[in-house]
């Protein structure tokens, strides 16, 4: 399996396609600009995340629908397959590889940033239980500066912000990293989704919206709701 992800310019939309990326299956989210750390044990994981990191190349992270994280046997099956089935959104994020560490022999522990979306065309599932994919990039969001009717949801990060670092967390430790862009709709909205705790089936429709105004509007109303920002 070649790892080392191509790149193609489709000439019709001006949208990088991706070839037989890499893909990782997770019961979270990964939004543009956020972190994720992982501890990663699973074989099918640990050879694809070292040609990654090797490669300096991209995997990508997607939402699961049906499945677990971690590959089970699908006991009583009818249908003679060996593994319970795995199923996942076809919108999700490229992850690249920031730092990796090998705290022991068959344990991989990796700091990874959200880049751009993309949306799967295909995907496989190769004998060895790694999936790869064909995909198109979304677009990155527009820079939309924050609205004065909004401008409260942003200074209520700004303040976040500032708490944690008035109690020197560790840096690393930092659910957001910075630049900090308070003033950039899609960033503050973004940062907002990783933090509230609202089903992963929202995030994962906001994390897809094409409009970040709209997704600041609707995380703006979830913050005013719970009190945290008007």
């Amino acid at each position: 399996m070649m790892l080392a992800t191509q790149f193609v310019l489709m000439k019709m939309s001006e949208s990088l396609a991706l070839f037989s990326l890499p893909l990782f299956p997770l019961s979270a989210v990964l939004f543009p600009g956020g972190t994720l750390p992982l501890r990663i044990f699973e074989v099918r994981y640990l050879d694809m995340i070292g040609k990654c990191h090797k490669a300096g190349a991209p995997f990508g992270v997607v939402m699961l629908t049906q499945g677990t994280e971690v590959r089970q046997p699908n006991a009583g099956a009818q249908d003679g397959s060996r593994f319970a089935k795995e199923c996942f959104h076809t919108v999700g994020t490229l992850a690249t590889i920031t730092k990796l560490s090998t705290p022991q022999t068959g344990l991989m522990a990796i700091r990874c940033t959200g880049n751009k979306r993309f949306r799967m065309s295909s995907c496989e599932q190769l004998k060895h239980g790694l999936w790869v994919a064909n995909v198109v990039q979304i677009p990155d969001d527009q820079q939309i500066s924050i609205p004065d009717d909004l401008r409260g949801v942003s200074t209520a990060l700004g303040n976040l912000i500032n708490t944690l670092h008035a109690r020197d967390m560790d840096p690393q430790q930092m659910p957001m990293q910075p630049p900090y862009l308070l003033d950039d709709c899609a960033w503050v909205a973004n940062r907002w989704c990783e933090l509230l705790p609202m089903p992963m089936v929202q995030k994962q429709r906001l994390m897809e919206l094409e409009n970040p105004l709209v997704r600041l509007e609707l995380v703006s109303d979830i913050l005013g709701r719970s009190g945290i920002a008007t």
